[in-house]
């Protein structure tokens, strides 16, 4: 079984073929993005496949990261998910950023993953090193976080956290794709991105109508 996992959450892409039966990376590309996310995510999508003689036909799941992140990459991976699923009629399964952040290996009992949300604040999730969950995805802010962390935990992060001890994420999709390959997956019409926080339109919106 051949899978496509896409991270267009951050300022990272992250795009990966997956052979699911035999538990191996058949390519991988997490690299920084400067400009326009969404051509270059098709590109590398497409040219990933052509390199293996692979067709889009011939992935039979899609793992996409749905959220929190940045609310325009956030976007651009679930619509591409969204179109390639709905038009191959493939399976589709969502993934949180910050689980796949937090796949990557520590000595510690838990792992944060945990992603800037501006004004000393976070999205963040911690999770076992199987990756159950143990502190649920959520906006929080710094301090309400702080709390909350176990003592023996590793907190990964690409973003420039005022909290000490942040290590650079080096996540492992196998592992995410090990813990989520039972999952029944969404209908594609269904998927949405999980942002946990309105925007601040929004939130003005709301204030007027109220």
């Amino acid at each position: 079984m051949i899978s496509l996992f896409i991270d267009t959450s951050n300022f990272k892409l992250l795009v990966g073929v997956v052979d699911e039966d035999n538990n191996k990376i058949l390519s991988f590309y997490n690299e920084e993005v400067k400009g326009d996310m969404s051509s270059k995510a098709l590109c590398v999508i497409r040219d990933s496949l052509d390199q293996l003689n692979l067709k889009p036909q011939n992935v039979d799941k899609i793992y996409v990261v749905n959220g929190p992140g940045s609310f325009t990459g956030v976007r651009i991976g679930v619509t591409i998910a969204k179109t390639f699923a709905w038009a191959l009629k493939k399976t589709i399964i969502p993934i949180s950023s910050l689980e796949l952040l937090a796949s990557t290996e520590a000595p510690t009992d838990y792992v944060a993953g945990l992603i800037d949300a501006r004004r000393d604040a976070v999205y963040a999730g911690i999770y076992s090193k199987n990756l159950d969950t143990y502190y649920e995805d959520r906006y929080v802010t710094l301090d309400e976080l702080k709390t909350a962390i176990p003592s023996s935990t590793t907190l990964i992060s690409d973003d420039n956290i005022n909290l000490e001890g942040i290590k650079e994420s080096n996540v492992d999709i196998l592992k995410v794709i090990n813990k989520h390959k039972n999952d029944m997956g969404v209908d594609p019409h269904h998927l949405n991105p999980s942002y946990l926080k309105i925007t601040e339109a929004e939130a003005n919106l709301n204030k007027k109508n109220d």
